[in-house]
């Protein structure tokens, strides 16, 4: 089993000091008896919400670490709508050892192969980043929906985890049958990871009260998830249409520093042509990689060489050093203000850090525009999307 602590404490002691700036629709959740010690946060300003998210990041850890992980989270914690608000704490009544069994389920599989782990962030995303947190990419082709996300390119063959959130389903449905919704299993899963994966020192609270979606496009996820082929300005519009930055892009692409890739998500255009990627990398991958990959043969390759299996800031050096596997993390260094972004992260001696005191998930937190959930019909229920 993995040896480390993943029981948040942080907000046990700030939780009080947010009461006052709730707002006087608060009182508003699904079946809760007691709001007492819970909180909304979508009932909190942005600022507040960034005032929270800064108290309760782990004072031990480097911003720029934790924030690779959190900002992905935090596409999952700030999924609200003014009518069906998330919740810290949400099913303490309805199914008080929910988040227990997620957390025992994560620690036996990354246990298993830390690849789990990797497996459910990016599932996170890829959910998240399409029509918001509803678990609509665990759909199954269906009469009303014959070509669902999960077998999009994007997602088909290359995401996984499937297998291990039906078995966390399971288990919670022995528990509690009925009650905790698909989309809250993965945002569970993807915080326990993250704290796994680095060793506990990525750990905090995740709100819930998502709610599963019941329509699922391959569309969809072709349309907002880019390819890892994108230059920098494909990647940075793909962002802008979710009101979101080159600095969250910075962020959000640090969690490449776990995980395996496809060859054939970079042989084309950063083996087999003219490329800025690490000689000895490109020697490396063509050991590993055919030149011509193909369904039958597309082998897979740890996407950080170096730290494969921990969440830290390896992927930023990998990305100065050109030892990164895709056009999309090379792009990081094609302007000037991305190339900072990256640079801020990075330590600037063996005994000291140059980290950015910006905390760009504490921005993303702050930011006007949200992705919706899914309201008690199946629509997106949440603010508009706005890039101004």
């Amino acid at each position: 089993m993995v040896n480390v602590s993943c029981t948040p404490s942080a907000f046990q002691s700030y939780k009080y000091r947010l009461a006052p700036h709730l707002s006087s629709n608060s009182n508003i959740s699904h079946h809760l008896p007691s709001r007492s010690y819970s909180t909304h946060y979508s009932t909190l300003s942005g600022s507040k919400q960034a005032d929270m998210a800064a108290a309760t990041a782990p004072k031990t850890m480097p911003s720029s670490v934790f924030a690779a992980a959190l900002l992905l989270l935090a596409v999952a914690a700030c999924q609200a709508s003014p009518y069906y608000p998330l919740e810290l704490g949400y099913y303490r009544y309805t199914c008080p050892q929910a988040e227990a069994i997620v957390k025992a389920s994560m620690e036996k599989a990354i246990a298993q192969n830390p690849g789990n782990g990797a497996a459910v962030i990016r599932m996170l995303f890829h959910d998240c980043f399409v029509e918001g947190c509803d678990a609509s990419v665990l759909l199954d082709p269906t009469p009303f929906s014959p070509t669902p996300e999960k077998l999009a390119a994007p997602n088909n063959p290359s995401l996984r985890g499937f297998e291990l959130i039906d078995a966390i389903k399971d288990a919670l449905e022995a528990a509690c049958p009925g009650v905790v919704s698909c989309a809250d299993i993965i945002a569970f899963a993807a915080r326990d990871a993250s704290c796994f994966l680095s060793q506990g020192k990525v750990s905090f609270d995740m709100p819930s009260g998502r709610l599963d979606g019941t329509f699922s496009n391959a569309s969809e996820s072709v349309k907002f998830l880019v390819p890892p082929t994108s230059n920098l300005s494909d990647l940075a519009s793909s962002f802008a249409v979710k009101g979101m930055s080159l600095e969250d892009l910075v962020v959000l692409s640090g969690a490449h520093t776990v995980g395996r890739s496809h060859c054939s998500s970079f042989v084309s255009d950063r083996l087999d042509v003219p490329s800025d990627i690490n000689p000895a990398l490109a020697a490396f991958l063509r050991t590993r990689c055919p030149p011509n990959t193909t369904t039958s043969d597309d082998p897979t390759v740890m996407q950080d060489v170096v730290t494969p299996n921990a969440m830290d800031i390896q992927y930023y050096k990998n990305v100065i050093s050109h030892t990164v596997l895709f056009t999309s993390d090379a792009a990081l260094l094609t302007s000037p203000e991305t190339a900072k972004l990256v640079l801020d992260t990075t330590p600037r001696s063996p005994g000291g850090g140059r980290t950015s005191s910006r905390r760009p998930w504490s921005r993303w937190l702050a930011s006007k525009s949200k992705l919706g959930t899914k309201d008690r019909s199946g629509r997106t229920a949440g603010r508009s999307i706005t890039t101004s």
